[in-house]
Parts: C-alpha cells; sequence; structure tokens
C-alpha cells in the first residue's frame, strides 16, 4: 500500500487500528479468485480505505454497505458516541456525508461503491458470488447472527472472510461477533483460520 494512502486511512476517524487496517489491505490484496468485495458496515470510511486499495490494484470493484445511522455503541449514551455526527435536521446519527467525502479525497469513488440501506434487506436481493467479505456491523446478537446468516454463505470457495471485534474473553470486548459470527463459522468446518491480528480475524473458505 502506497505510504500516502496508508497514511490517510491510518488519519481517517474510525476504529480500526493501523495493524488491523493493514492486515486487511494485504489479504485482501492476495485473492485467487474471481468476484468483488464486500464490506458490512462503513461507518466513516476507515476500512473502505483500505479495501478500496486493493480493489483499486486488483481492478475489482469494493461494494460498501451501511445504512449510515451507526451501530448500537454509536447511539447516544453508549461509548463510541460521537455527537458531531448528529444530522441536526432529522436528530438522527448520519455517518454518510463523511464517508462520501473520504472515499472522494482517497480517490477511491471509481472503485467503491456505496450501498446505503439495511444488511438483510440488501443481502435478500444479492445474488453475485464475493471473493472477499469483511463483516463489521451492527455488534448486537441479532445484527450478528443476521450478517453471518445472510452474507457468508456468498462468499465463493478460497475467498476471504474477515470479521473484526473477534474477542475470544469477554474482558477484551462484546462478544455477538465472536460467539455469532466467527465460532459459527469454524464449526462449520467450511473455514480455516489464515490470520489473527489483534480483534481482526481472517478466515478462509475450503468447502
Amino acid at each position: 500500500m502506497k505510504a500516502d494512502r496508508r497514511e490517510y486511512a491510518q488519519n481517517t476517524r474510525g476504529f480500526l487500528p493501523p495493524d488491523e487496517g493493514d492486515v486487511l489491505y494485504e489479504a485482501a490484496s492476495r485473492l485467487e479468485v474471481q468476484g468483488p468485495l464486500l464490506e458490512v458496515g462503513s461507518y466513516c470510511g476507515k476500512s473502505a480505505v483500505y479495501l478500496g486499495t486493493a480493489a483499486e490494484e486488483q481492478g475489482r470493484i469494493l461494494y460498501a454497505l451501511d445504512h449510515h445511522r451507526g451501530s448500537e455503541e454509536n447511539q447516544a449514551g453508549w461509548e463510541h458516541h460521537e455527537p458531531d455526527l448528529i444530522d441536526s435536521a432529522t436528530g438522527k446519527l448520519d455517518t454518510l456525508p463523511i464517508f462520501r467525502r473520504v472515499i472522494h479525497d482517497a480517490g477511491l469513488e471509481h472503485v467503491v461503491v456505496a450501498i446505503v440501506g439495511d444488511s438483510v434487506n440488501v443481502a435478500k436481493h444479492w445474488e453475485t458470488p464475493l471473493a472477499f467479505l469483511f463483516i463489521d456491523g451492527g455488534h448486537g446478537v441479532q445484527p450478528a447472527r443476521d450478517d453471518y446468516s445472510w452474507w457468508v454463505p456468498k462468499v465463493k470457495q478460497d475467498g476471504f472472510l474477515a470479521i473484526h471485534d473477534v474477542f475470544p474473553d469477554p474482558k477484551d470486548g462484546g462478544r455477538p461477533p465472536y460467539e455469532c459470527i466467527y465460532l459459527p463459522a469454524m464449526q462449520s468446518g467450511n473455514w480455516v483460520e489464515e490470520i489473527a491480528q489483534g480483534s481482526l480475524r481472517i478466515l478462509r473458505r475450503i468447502s
């Protein structure tokens, strides 16, 4: 990843640490199957810069799916709430304007396609097999279960599944990404773990 793009990604608003962003980019850069990339949960665009750069270098497309109203932990009264992201006209969180600006300023509008909507509603109508899926959406039990049920089956053989905020030890963080996405994937026998970096896990489909 070029130094200037990497620096820009690191300085972009979001909760993806630099070492995890680097691993995300590197994994997406070594895909051996055809198909697009898709991320569930884009927030302000940090991960989309890493994944969009990998997509650009390979002549692929990254679909960035988010309703842009924030996850549970982004709402008022929660740990990761950012008041300046509230739209004064609606009184609701709205990260889409910042996301669009980030992708524009990163020079990635030609490869990053924003999809604004609910994860399940979009998944119900999605038919294109994926080479790479990054799940970093809602961290509640039901959103995590939904992302696993609706999106994980769409990854092609030898494609990658990346999961953020995987905390095997309850003292480190919330449980749903670990219990509702990571464990079911590993227990299915369809995936092997390729990389673990911080709370990021990269799995490859083997069947």
